[in-house]
């Protein structure tokens, strides 16, 4: 086995970490701080035309004030269905309609709610650093069978080292994200 094939693997293995990271920073924009995100709506699907579908694709998602996101539905048939899946998102956000156009005002968080946020963000980083340590052991996994066709113990030591070196990278990487996303939801 070559230098060259397991240099991919490291690649692959990077590649694979940092789609753990670019998911938790994905999760982290959809939790609520108090201030109005586009981002916020993305998770939230409503029943248009027999499929769900983002609301990001039945109309245009405006944030017009740090408060206030704005959404202006294209059908109006799917103005009803649209409040309904906000309202039922778990956001805590109670949409205003004006014919096709959706105001959504941002309500203060308070104390307990950013806790319990403060948690949810925790999670996420909890599962973001599992999929990471996963990775290391796909990766531990083919330097064992690399070793069984045939490589040295030196040079498996060094590729070992590397790929934990890989990993303890990615999990400051998620801790200093998960606790940014934490002062910013604890933020009055």
């Amino acid at each position: 086995m070559s230098d060259d094939d397991l240099d991919i693997d490291i690649d692959d293995l990077e590649r694979r970490m940092d789609g753990a990271l670019t998911s938790l920073r994905t999760d982290l924009n959809s939790l609520r701080t108090g201030r109005a995100s586009a981002s916020m709506l993305e998770p939230i699907m409503v029943d248009a035309y027999g499929a769900p579908t983002p609301l990001n694709q039945v109309g245009t998602v405006n944030v017009p004030e740090p408060r206030m996101i704005t959404l202006a539905i294209w059908d109006k048939s799917l103005v009803g269905k649209v409040e309904k899946a906000i309202r039922s998102s778990g956001l805590g956000i109670n949409p205003v309609v004006d014919g096709t156009l959706l105001r959504l005002p941002i309500p203060e968080l308070n104390e307990e709610r950013r806790r319990e946020l403060t948690k949810v963000a925790s999670q996420y980083a909890e599962n973001a650093r599992v999929a990471i340590r996963n990775v290391r052991r796909d990766g531990m996994d083919k330097l064992k069978k690399a070793k069984a066709a045939g490589m040295g113990e030196d040079e498996q030591k060094m590729w070992s080292e590397e790929i934990q070196s890989l990993t303890d990278t990615f999990v400051k990487k998620v801790d200093s994200v998960v606790e940014a996303k934490q002062a910013e939801i604890m933020q009055v």
